[in-house]
C-alpha cells in the first residue's frame, strides 16, 4: 500500500523560509515523477513542483525562483525548500505522483504565512 506522510509545515511570517518533507512508503520514488501540491482553502488543488524519474525539475510560475524540489533515494523521501515566503503561499500541502496524483492523499501539512 502505497502512503505518503508530509510534516514540516507551521506559521511563518512573509519572507520567512520552510522545508517540507514527504516520507514514501510502497513507492520507490527514484523511478517516479514525484510532486507537491497544494490546496488553499475554496480552491483546487494545484500542482506547484515536480523532479521526474530523471531527475529532471519543474516550477509553477507562481514558486519559480522561490521554491526548491529535491528527493533523498536512500531515505525514499521528497522535500520542498521554500524561501520567499508569500501569504498567498498559505496552504496545505501535499506530495503524490505527478503530474497527476495517483495514489490515495496523505494528511498533508498546513503552511500558513501571516505576520
Amino acid at each position: 500500500q502505497v502512503q505518503f506522510v508530509e510534516s514540516g509545515g507551521g506559521l511563518v511570517q512573509p519572507g520567512g523560509s520552510l522545508r517540507l518533507s514527504c516520507a514514501a512508503s510502497g513507492i520507490m520514488i527514484s523511478i517516479h515523477a514525484m510532486g507537491w501540491y497544494r490546496q488553499a482553502p475554496g480552491k483546487q488543488r494545484e500542482l506547484v513542483a515536480h523532479i521526474t524519474g530523471g531527475g529532471r525539475l519543474n516550477y509553477g510560475d507562481a514558486v519559480k525562483d522561490r521554491f526548491t524540489i529535491s528527493r533523498d533515494n536512500a531515505k525514499n523521501t521528497v522535500y520542498l525548500q521554500m524561501n520567499s515566503l508569500k501569504p498567498e503561499d498559505t496552504a496545505v500541502y501535499y506530495c503524490n505522483t505527478a503530474p497527476t496524483g495517483f495514489y490515495r492523499w496523505g494528511q498533508g501539512t498546513q503552511v500558513t504565512v501571516s505576520s
